[in-house]
């Protein structure tokens, strides 16, 4: 028994006892059906449902096609080994496969063999997948079909309660003179600038400019130094009492900070350990805020008083207030149509949503210049802390596409052809393309999911009208 990675699937490898004693024990429910795709790669596949909306999907690729990847396996690793008597690369596959064992090849064709085929029986199984498979391989040998198992989350049957006509409480759009204040305190400190500070030591909330290296019994540990670092103190960017014990010092001036790591830090050799961080300021900053006067509002907006100013602001924030009143009373209606919906859930789908949000999350980071690693050694997080916070967002965005949809389906809700044309059109707009360039990009899976989107858009929309705002 052994295993590989194939993407972001792990592939465990048992035999064909392990595969034949599988399918007796579980032959109920079984599809099966066998097909060529493109004339190009023979398979079959079998769909046995399980409990908690999953099903496991069997995949059998002929012994033909597993040979093909295996050949074009042993070409693109040929040169890798050197056999006395051949010159490197010309070796013929059966002597590599006598000197290092018959499976030498078996993972590149493998992975080759499961990226061709999965996605192909995906199109041809009847049943809506809603997760990434975990992929077991049961049968891998030469001259023999190459077998495997994808279990997968399929798509949960929803069973909608009251949906029309609910009861929310209504959202206060109200504009108050302390909503206005707060908000030209923001202006305010937009507009303030950084000045260099020179004549004191750091103080909290000043922006500083540092350069640090960690030490744990007196090594210096990855990912513990950095270099003209900006840290604003009091953000506790840092774990445990870092930027506290900054305060006082001065430019120039170097440091030994003593710390611990949390005990369910990320990274198991240091946590729960006290650390030294030696550290060094560099620039001293603050804010500097401008004054609230005629000149600020001349300078900030097309007005020449602070009072006509306020008046403006208090326009756009009411403007403001009032779309994002919509917008909660949206969410209200939706979120008690989701609440009065019935479904169960299987925590494949989950996992699945939340290793993309994670993945989106990371990415944010990295705009922002942060590097998710980086971030998650200094605050003490690990990926599953983060998962774990996200994960009441991922059921409730779950559980809400799914009622949502399901809403759209009982109300028999249509979308045209030409709302299809018109969407199109407002993202050829947005991507500056024309519109029938863009169209013939979209595959039909993508207008598939377009025409969902846009059914639940008109579902939410009668949701809306529907509902009672009290």
């Amino acid at each position: 028994v052994f295993s590989l990675v194939f993407s972001e699937f792990v592939l465990v490898f048992t035999d064909g006892i392990c595969y034949n004693a599988i399918l007796k024990c579980n032959a109920q429910m079984i599809r099966r059906f066998t097909y060529i795709k493109g004339g190009t790669l023979t398979m079959s596949l079998q769909v046995e449902k399980l409990e908690k909306n999953m099903a496991k999907l069997t995949i059998e690729v002929s012994a033909e096609e597993f040979e093909k990847a295996m050949k074009a396996a042993y070409n693109h690793n040929k040169t890798r080994f050197n056999i006395p008597g051949f010159r490197r690369g010309k070796a013929p596959q059966a002597m590599i496969e006598k000197m290092y064992g018959a499976g030498i090849f078996y993972e590149d064709a493998a992975n080759a063999v499961i990226d061709m085929s999965y996605p192909r029986e995906l199109e041809a199984c009847e049943e809506e997948i809603v997760s990434s498979p975990e992929i077991e391989v049961v049968q891998i040998e030469k001259g023999k079909p190459f077998i495997y198992t994808a279990t997968v989350a399929l798509k949960p049957e929803v069973t909608l309660g009251e949906y029309k006509g609910v009861e929310v409480e209504k959202t206060d759009a109200t504009v108050t003179d302390e909503d206005v204040e707060k908000e030209l305190k923001s202006v305010q400190d937009r507009n303030s600038r950084l000045v260099a500070v020179t004549d004191r030591p750091v103080a909290d909330g000043d922006q500083t400019v540092i350069d640090f290296k960690g030490y744990v019994d007196g090594k210096a540990f990855a990912g513990g130094e950095g270099k003209d670092y900006p840290l604003t103190i009091g953000s506790h960017s840092f774990i445990d009492t870092f930027e506290e014990q900054m305060v006082g010092m001065n430019i120039g001036e170097t440091k030994e900070i003593e710390v611990t790591f949390p005990t369910e830090y990320h990274a198991k050799d240091l946590a729960g350990k006290p650390a030294k961080f030696e550290v060094t300021v560099k620039e001293i900053k603050v804010k500097e805020l401008p004054e609230l006067n005629d000149e600020f509002a001349s300078e900030v907006s097309d007005f020449e008083t602070l009072a006509e100013y306020k008046e403006d602001l208090k326009k756009t924030l009411t403007e403001r207030k009032e779309k994002t009143a919509e917008a909660e009373n949206e969410n209200k209606v939706i979120d008690k149509v989701t609440d009065n919906a019935q479904m169960d859930i299987p925590e494949a789908m989950i996992k699945t949503r939340l290793r993309s949000m994670f993945d989106d999350y990371a990415r944010r980071l990295q705009s922002q210049g942060l590097d998710i690693n980086q971030y998650m050694q200094f605050t003490g997080m690990t990926r599953e802390n983060i998962m774990d916070q996200m994960k009441p967002q991922a059921v409730r965005q779950i559980r809400t596409g799914l009622v949502l949809e399901k809403v759209a389906e009982a109300e028999k809700i249509e979308v045209s052809e030409e709302a299809i044309d018109a969407e199109i059109a407002k993202m050829a707009e947005a991507y500056k393309m024309e519109a029938d360039k863009l169209k013939g990009l979209l595959g039909e899976r993508e207008l598939e999911q377009m025409k969902k989107d846009l059914a639940v858009k008109k579902a939410v929309e009668l949701l809306v009208a529907e509902a009672k705002l009290v």
